[in-house]
């Protein structure tokens, strides 16, 4: 099983390592042993809005290789909505991948064509731009419809990393991560 965790300039960076935290630790906890992941990204270096420079260990690779892509949110999606090399590079996901967003990720899958038809969730301030995307906009702080999962805002990739684990691999496991994690707000 491969994750693909993508980075770019002015991401929130609970938004990325919200959800990065329960999914490695599928591996670092020796439930699924073959998991792999990279953390993705068109450049060799990006900062998030906190300031914090991320270095991916892949970059402008290819996307369709992967069982899951997550995309989290964050003042970069602003500029991203219109930069043809990242949408193009978004599409070229493979119709077989789950696709995950969290916050202003959700609008990026949008943006790239992706969310046609499909139910999504996003931050509550930017529900608003989600309607452009698609007619099927929910509150809801999960929505999964067919091979695309979104959760709200910030907090909610904690959920989202969760509820992917629980998906994966069983309720015992999400259970086990959540209680190594100290996490008491996700119920399931």
């Amino acid at each position: 099983m491969k994750f693909a965790f993508i980075v770019y300039d002015d991401l929130t960076l609970l938004d990325f390592s919200g959800i990065y935290d329960p999914i490695t630790r599928l591996k670092s906890m020796f439930f699924i042993k073959d998991l792999q992941y990279d953390v993705c990204a068109l450049k060799e270096t990006v900062r998030s809005f906190e300031g914090l420079e991320l270095k991916p260990n892949k970059v402008n690779n290819n996307l369709s290789e992967y069982d899951y892509v997550f995309l989290p949110g964050g003042n970069g999606i602003m500029s991203l909505l219109n930069d043809n090399d990242f949408l193009t590079w978004i599409r070229s996901i493979s119709s077989n991948t789950t696709m995950t967003a969290v916050c202003g990720g959700t609008l990026l899958l949008g943006a790239a064509g992706l969310l046609n038809g499909k139910r999504a969730t996003t931050h509550p301030m930017l529900m608003n731009f989600l309607n452009k995307y698609t007619d099927k906009v929910s509150d809801m702080r999960i929505v999964e419809d067919g091979n695309i999962i979104t959760a709200r805002g910030v907090t909610a990739s904690i959920d989202l990393g969760l509820y992917l684990c629980e998906k994966i691999a069983g309720i015992e496991v999400r259970t086990k991560i959540q209680k190594q994690m100290d996490y008491l707000a996700y119920n399931g």
